[in-house]
């Protein structure tokens, strides 16, 4: 027997001897996970073979993005506080996450129009649109709109988290009150405002980010901060594009469920940016 195989095999006799086999009394894997709760949830309508990819896809979509609310939501507590260091690693890991859901679309594109077809009418008038954690998510990062939050007034306690981060100020609002505390000249208006409403691109805070990047030594962790935000936005609008792209593979240019234009909707997101002044200094660095 060679070494590499009888160290194996030593492996594998202390696992026997050392691992846990009663758990009738202990908290096992499936206990910490909830894993009965998560693997029950896959609720099959039509009977299609692939209504299971569908519904798998987007409830792993949910999860990932409960991750990133999680993280985005921690590094504003950060970045409120002048505190960036553990933020850029949070914000690292939104990226991250972000690539996976960037990724998912590429398994859902497995489905064929005919496949969805054959489960379609099951989802009644249910869509993506009425996700509220990818609501809460827009809101977080700084897309807002107020009318968005109507779709969800029938459920009072997602309704009042989706106003709430409406009326909150974004990861890109207290990064602008950042740059103010650490004595740029931001425009007033962009230091305190109504934060429902939607961010309006201002000269006064690209002159201020480009001072940022052109020292980039006197100013590093806002320089870190900015790159991390940008990290952000792309990954974001890789998703936006792979998902419109999705859509238009599986049902063309149909109405999506819920009412909205499908393709034409999604088109339409892909000219939002959360952070416009971080995309258009670069014209003038």
């Amino acid at each position: 027997m060679s070494d590499d195989v009888k160290s194996r095999a030593q492996v594998d006799m202390t696992d026997e001897k050392t691992v846990q086999w009663d758990m009738s009394k202990s908290m096992s894997y499936g206990d910490y996970l909830g894993l009965e709760k998560i693997l029950d949830a896959q609720r099959l309508l039509s009977g299609q073979h692939d209504e299971m990819l569908f519904i798998v896809v987007h409830q792993i979509s949910e999860l990932w993005m409960k991750l990133i609310l999680h993280e985005v939501n921690a590094a504003i507590e950060l970045v409120q506080a002048d505190d960036l260091e553990p933020a850029f690693k949070m914000l690292a890991r939104v990226s991250k996450a972000q690539t996976q859901l960037v990724n998912i679309w590429g398994v859902l594109s497995t489905m064929t129009p005919a496949d969805y077809t054959a489960f379609r009418d099951s989802l009644g008038h249910s869509s993506g649109f009425q996700s509220y954690q990818y609501r809460l998510l827009e809101f977080t990062l700084g897309n807002k709109h107020p009318k968005l939050t109507r779709v969800f007034a029938h459920e009072p306690e997602v309704y009042a988290k989706v106003e709430a981060a409406l009326h909150a100020p974004s990861l890109y609002d207290e990064a602008i009150r950042l740059l103010a505390r650490r004595g740029f000249d931001v425009p007033a208006d962009k230091v305190e405002r109504d934060w429902s409403q939607p961010y309006e691109r201002d000269p006064g805070v690209e002159a201020a980010w480009l001072e940022v990047y052109r020292d980039t030594a006197t100013y590093w962790d806002l320089y870190a901060l900015a790159e991390k935000l940008v990290d952000v936005e792309d990954v974001f609008q890789q998703w936006r594009f792979r998902h419109m792209k999705t859509v238009e593979r599986i049902i063309g240019f149909k109405r999506g469920t819920g009412g909205t234009g499908g393709v034409s909707y999604l088109v339409k997101a892909l000219d939002l940016s959360f952070f416009p002044e971080l995309w258009s200094v670069r014209t003038s660095i």
